[in-house]
Formats: structure tokens, sequence, C-alpha cells
């Protein structure tokens, strides 16, 4: 599954998913007949048989592996150019040096670490391994792989009591948004107790490491 232009990288792609906003001559000029685009009407509701959009963070890297986990069921989950680490200068893994999504100010996105580690969390709790194929930095929580080992990897391990925990204050919070457009409600969020959730969920997954 590409992201956004990442159907640029290398031709042998089988889905592409990308935003409403994506502009529509940066989309491949032409595909194999195996190949689709998964736009909002697939991936809104995938995402939000997960917890929505607020909760599972607004960017489309996790709104992609979301996607994968509801519309494919994989074993494995393996991330490649998703670190997520964007520097003030020099190129980055595919913005350049603009200032496009996610540099922006998002209450969902306040600690990728966390939005990772939940993602993580609910893979494995439907036997999916999250697994991290990149070298470099990166914000991603997950277990580090070669790309020949990735298959081979298990489920992460985690802490049910914590997990427990997140879960009901998410419930308790209802930062639910059916849309998909949280950012159109966005003050009714609030920061502090989203910094919670995020806590929690990180110590959730700390028996993984």
């Amino acid at each position: 599954m590409a992201i956004n232009n990442a159907w640029r990288v290398r031709p042998d792609w089988d889905e592409l998913i990308f935003p409403e906003d994506f502009p529509v001559d940066r989309l491949p000029p032409s595909r194999g007949n195996t190949q689709k685009l998964t736009r909002a009407d697939v991936f809104v509701p995938a995402q939000n048989a997960y917890g929505g959009f607020v909760y599972a963070g607004g960017t489309m890297a996790f709104t992609a592996a979301y996607t994968a986990l509801k519309c494919h069921q994989p074993q494995v989950l393996a991330f490649l150019g998703c670190d997520m680490v964007y520097r003030p200068d020099g190129p980055t893994h595919f913005y350049g040096t603009g200032d496009p999504d996610p540099l922006r100010a998002d209450v969902t996105l306040q600690s990728l670490e966390a939005k990772s580690a939940r993602l993580m969390i609910l893979a494995a709790g439907q036997g999916c391994a999250c697994v991290n194929l990149s070298t470099d930095e990166s914000r991603l929580v997950f277990p580090r792989a070669a790309p020949q080992e990735a298959l081979r990897n298990k489920p992460q391990t985690f802490d049910p009591e914590k997990v427990s925990r997140a879960q009901a204050l998410e419930a308790e919070l209802g930062y639910f948004v059916a849309s998909g457009r949280y950012w159109e409600e966005a003050k009714k969020f609030d920061a502090a107790a989203l910094r919670r959730l995020d806590t929690l969920w990180l110590e959730a997954a700390k028996t993984a490491h």
C-alpha cells in the first residue's frame, strides 16, 4: 500500500491511499488491473472501526495502517518511509522542505509515538505484528526488522490492564467524529486529556520493547 505520492517510488504497488484534498494531477496517470485507489469512502469507516481519527491520529500513515488492518486482515504490517521525522532543513522522506501535513499543529498528533503504540497494540489484538523496515531515526515505536525477516515477526506483547484503562478513557471522552473531519470539531477536544490518553497507550506498550 502506497501513501500519497509514494506510488512514484516503484511501479509494483497494489493500492494507493490518499486524502480528499490530494491533487488530482498527482495521481498515477495509469495503473495496472490489480492496482486500486483507496479514498475517504473506504478509509474513513475503516479507521472509525478502530475508534476514529482523534484517537488513531490524523495523518495518512496511521490511516493507511488502520485501513489495511480492517480491509486486508494482515499478519504483518511493515512500514518503510513513514518515520515522520521532519528536520527544519534538507530533504525529508517525501515532503521536501515544505510545510504540509503533518507539520501543522494538530491536537491528535501530540505524540506520534503514542499513536504508533496504540496502532501496534490494536494490531496485535487481531494477530498482526507491526514492524519498521527503516534504519533511520523514527517516531514509530515498532520493533525494527530487515525486509527478509519481517514476515517472521509475531504480534507484540502489551499490558492488558493499561489497554483497558486507555480504552475506558477513550469511551469517557467520546471524541468520535463519524465524518472523519475531526478538525472541524477540534475546539471540543481537551489537549490535556488526550495527553493523558497518550501516556496510557505508551505505558501499555512498554512490555513490547
